[in-house]
């Protein structure tokens, strides 16, 4: 019994079929990686958002009243303040100081 043979154009068509799968597989993995990495950042921004609403909390708690925006400056200057004067906020934080990025002018500006 004799095996049919393929025709060159026939191998041709296959492979180009072959081919066209493969992209359109490469394409779905394309769109199923952006929707993954559209989520990722998603979850990442809640996440911050949910972490600045709670330090917003904690500093409103310790004031005993809502902070206004014009206190803000106020306290990022103090913080800045604690870490050029020792690392205060820090170490109460259990974290290790970075290096001191702020110079006697800027501490002058926190004023």
């Amino acid at each position: 019994m004799s095996r049919s043979k393929r025709t060159v154009e026939e191998r041709i068509a296959e492979l180009n079929k072959r081919e066209q799968n493969m992209l359109e597989k490469a394409s779905r993995l394309k769109a199923q990686k952006k929707e993954l990495e559209k989520r990722y950042k998603e979850e990442q921004k809640k996440a911050r958002t949910h972490r600045l609403c709670q330090i917003g909390g904690a500093v409103e708690s310790v004031l005993g009243g809502p902070i206004e925006e014009a206190d803000i400056p106020k306290l990022i200057g103090f913080l800045k303040r604690q870490e050029e004067n020792g690392c205060y906020f820090s170490r109460a934080m259990g974290r290790e100081p970075k290096e001191k990025k702020y110079t006697e002018a800027t501490r002058r500006e926190d004023f």
